[in-house]
Order: C-alpha cells, then structure tokens, then sequence
C-alpha cells in the first residue's frame, strides 16, 4: 500500500505558531499516515510528540528530523535520531554537514532550493555549491508554501535535469507547515508501506531506492514488460479534497524531451517503440494539459 506522509512541518518549538499536539491533531484530521517534525534548528519538540504518541495513540505516525536554517539555504534532515552539531556547514562544501547527518543515520535533502531569498527571505534560497550528488539523499522539489511557478517549478525543473544527467535523488514534497492550514490539492508525498509498518524504516527506503509519489490524489504507477514496453495505471490514494477528472494525460521525459499520451479507464500500455530506449525516463501524471497548473502525480524515476 502507498502511505501518505507530510515530511515538512513546524511548531512553537521554533518559528510557527502551532503547538506539537495541535499539529498532531491536524494530521489525524486529515488522515495523514506519517508526518515529519522538521523545527528549526532544534529537537526539542521530539520528546513532545514522542509522549502524545505514546499517551494519546492517535492513528498517526512521526519521523523525527529537522530543518538546518543557515544564511546560504535550508537542509531537510528526517530520521534523526541525535542532535547532529552544524558547525561543519561550509557554503562552498555542504557535503560535510549532509555526511555528518547520514552518518548519524539520518536522511539528508535540500528544502525549497529556489525560494526567494534575500531581501524578502535570507537564507530561504539554496546557495551552497554542491559538487558531490551523491552526499545528498533528496531534494524538496515542491513546498507548498512557496508559489508555484517562480519556486516550485524551478525546483522540479533543477531536480529533473541532475536526474537525466544520472544523479540518484530522490523527489520529495513538503507542506513547510507554520500554522494550520487546509493541505488538500496540495501535494503529499507516497511512499510504500505496510499498515502497522515502521515509517523511519519504509520512508529510509523509499528515499535510498528513490522510490517515492509526489501527488495531489492520484499515484501514477508503471511496471515494465519482458518485450521493452511498460503497463500504467492509476491508483486512487484517497487524499482529502482531491476532486478526480474523467481524463488525464500520461508524460515520458528524457533527455529527449517530453511526450504525452492519453491515459483512460485509468490505465495504458506502451510498446517498447512508444517507451524508447533512454535509460532515463521521469514520469508523471497531468490532468487537462502537461502544464504544472495541471501536474497530479510526480511518478518514480523508470531506470534501465
């Protein structure tokens, strides 16, 4: 089954004006099955959740992690187990703060890479030269808070052109929660698990094997064929808010480009001449028209 998880929230602990139980109540109410709590800069809030889990067993996990706020971007660390120290964090090699955190046990990822910055927002905006990928286990390609096109697009974008140049990177989306606020038609990210299954356990997973969903109600899934070819179909996962449409649009990007084809009664085939023979290929999930406005579902990378 595909697990709803919320992997970008905050509360009174740093900057947000949600406490840690009113956070929990919000997503039980919106039937989240795992939600990360990413506070800046602090792990305070930790033993908070971890004893109204423990006291209230509400029907909602936590990943434990947190947000590295610096004055040259913001790192996403989830499945923190310590307090990792950042006074490693070098603009011109981040690679030391994201190894020290994966050497702690933990999952490390860009937030929000091209957020606005100074002078509206310093610090917001990933200025730190990475030249080692493979230090890196994510990035957050949407924010939910941040506008679409100016930020989240570019974020998709700047992820989909490391992947189809061979980086292994996982996609991620976050709500970057700092009040209560309705999460529907926004997108979540999905990842495998099991219903009593451990979500540090499967999310680790997903992330490594870049595995993940990033969608507003529909999980585009694939599986390829021993001829070349791919079966693609559509999986309702039940996402509060989202309205389903009659018709959508399947895309294929390479490093050719995109192509588009009509997806209907909620599933396709393609031959192994329509998939092609890119070792690449990202695909995702319009509805109407393969514009961003219209995006449903970022799929996992097909790989080959």
């Amino acid at each position: 089954m595909l697990k709803r998880f919320e992997l970008h929230n905050h509360t009174t602990e740093s900057d947000a004006s949600i406490t840690c139980a009113e956070l929990v109540d919000l997503m039980v109410r919106d039937r989240v099955d795992a939600f990360a709590l990413t506070d800046h800069n602090t792990i305070s809030g930790h033993r908070i959740v971890k004893k109204i889990l423990e006291e209230k067993k509400p029907p909602v996990q936590c990943v434990y992690g947190m947000e590295y706020t610096t004055y040259y971007g913001h790192i996403l660390c989830l499945n923190l187990r310590r307090y990792v120290p950042w006074d490693s964090i070098d603009r011109n090699c981040p690679e030391k703060l994201f190894r020290a955190c994966r050497e702690a046990g933990a999952l490390a990822g860009i937030a929000h890479p091209f957020s606005y910055g100074a002078p509206f927002a310093r610090g917001c905006r990933f200025e730190m030269t990475v030249t080692d990928f493979s230090q890196v286990d994510f990035i957050e390609v949407f924010n939910n808070s941040e506008p679409l096109h100016e930020v989240n697009e570019r974020g998709l974008n700047g992820w989909q052109a490391l992947v189809l140049r061979g980086e292994k990177l996982a996609a991620t989306s976050g709500m970057d929660l700092h009040g209560a606020r309705d999460m529907s038609m926004n997108f979540a990210t999905y990842v495998e698990g099991e219903p009593n299954g451990d979500p540090a356990l499967e999310l680790e997973r997903a992330i490594r094997s870049q595995q993940t969903w990033l969608s507003k109600g529909l999980a585009l899934r694939w599986s390829l064929d021993a001829d070349g070819g791919a079966r693609f179909w559509l999986e309702d996962v039940r996402k509060p808010g989202f309205v389903p449409s009659d018709s959508y649009l399947l895309s294929l990007t390479d490093a050719n480009g995109e192509r588009t084809f009509d997806i209907t009664a909620g599933e396709r085939a393609l031959s192994a001449a329509e998939l092609g023979d890119a070792p690449v290929i990202i695909p995702k999930l319009y509805g109407e028209s393969p514009q961003i406005e219209d995006l449903v579902c970022l799929a996992p990378v097909i790989r080959r």
